[in-house]
């Protein structure tokens, strides 16, 4: 029984959102792909040995592999799974038949289709916030202070309940989730708080602490807090309904709010104002699957979107063997006017290669530290 709880409870609804993810992406690669005149010789869901497929009139073998763990888009010309030029191949190709692969197509086709996988990620992330917040409407309640925790940021800085948020830094506050979203990513980062108390403006500088907290799940998080709270009395909690339009404007807000957030957390680790033990791997992705699971389908999706977004930046990192390390080379073709050389790419492909390996270690390590600490 416990088996079968754990594959419903989390392996079900974890395969479920990679896979949407995955296929998402890679689609993204392959229709840009064919519309830029490159042949796709196999679309996969999954590595590893095939498990079932078939070939489309095109000659795309379309197949879901035995490795649930990514997917891949293989182009005429290719070498293996990460869009490396295979030399072999394209030595015994035409000029016109080399313009059909990938790596012999024009720049801006090679710039585009490469781009268009973390766009597609993009893309679905708004979708997905939009027409949750087009059905369901987003929950809000306003920027006011109900409580002061005694010892906090806040209290220091003089913050009073009653007090209402009006801005954070240079940024404009609407409601109290602007404020825990905007300090929490700010661990050890000075912030000018403006308040309005009995209808004058006060600006009260503050450091958010970086605290660990317990997600409503029970798992530990660290995040920055300046120590204020508010209640449904104070904050008149609600959900508001929107149209489409609205809807479409929250959903590229909120898409960008993660991308904001990633960067700053990637910041926060660099400059040490946060542990590298926040940074999760496909046990902590499948964990957090399932207990989003419990809470319903919409919650599910809810999470796929914050993860479309991750998988889109996480590909656009500059490391050879992901989507930004093609980029990177695509850039410097341009700059010089020709490719590097084949022997830099291979070494550049073996090094990115260890890099995303060795961040794939580390981050399952802290998925373990995490589940048995």
């Amino acid at each position: 029984m416990a088996i079968i709880g754990l594959i419903t409870g989390y392996i079900v609804p974890f395969l479920f959102v990679l896979t949407l993810l995955v296929f998402v992406h890679e689609m993204g690669h392959y229709l840009v792909g064919r519309w830029c005149g490159i042949r796709a010789t196999a679309f996969s869901i999954g590595f590893g040995p095939e498990i079932v497929g078939f070939t489309d009139r095109q000659g795309t073998r379309w197949k879901l592999s035995a490795i649930p763990l990514g997917g891949y888009v293989k182009f005429w010309g290719d070498e293996d799974a990460s869009s490396r030029p295979g030399q072999d191949a394209l030595a015994g190709l035409s000029e016109e038949e080399k313009a059909h692969t990938l790596a012999g197509a024009k720049l801006w086709k090679r710039a585009a289709t490469v781009a268009a996988g973390p766009i597609a990620n993009f893309l679905l992330a708004i979708l997905i916030f939009t027409s949750l917040f087009a059905l369901y409407g987003k929950p809000v309640s306003d920027p006011v202070v109900a409580e002061v925790k005694a010892g906090s940021a806040a209290e220091e800085a003089g913050v009073k309940p009653g007090d209402v948020l009006v801005s954070l830094d240079d940024t404009i506050v609407k409601t109290f989730d602007d404020v825990r979203r905007y300090v929490s990513i700010r661990p050890g980062t000075s912030i000018i708080v403006r308040i309005r108390r009995d209808g004058v403006t006060q600006a009260l500088p503050m450091v958010p602490r970086a605290t660990v907290i317990d997600d409503p799940f029970g798992n530990k998080v660290e995040v920055g807090l300046i120590g204020i709270v508010t209640t449904q009395a104070a904050g008149n909690f609600r959900v508001e309904k929107m149209g489409v339009g609205q809807a479409l404007a929250e959903g590229v807000a909120e898409t960008g709010n993660i991308v904001t957030g990633t960067f700053h957390y990637i910041g926060n680790l660099v400059t040490g104002k946060m542990k590298p033990d926040q940074l999760g791997g496909p046990v902590r992705v499948a964990q957090a699957s399932g207990q989003m699971a419990t809470l319903g389908l919409a919650a599910v999706i809810q999470l796929a979107a914050v993860l479309s977004v991750s998988i889109g930046l996480l590909n656009l990192m500059p490391v050879p063997v992901l989507d930004g390390g093609h980029l990177v080379f695509y850039a410097i073709e341009a700059v010089r006017g020709r490719p590097l050389g084949a022997g830099a790419q291979e070494i550049a492909f073996r090094i990115g290669l260890a890099m995303v390996l060795s961040l794939m270690v580390f981050a399952t390590w802290n998925d373990i530290a995490a589940l048995i600490g």
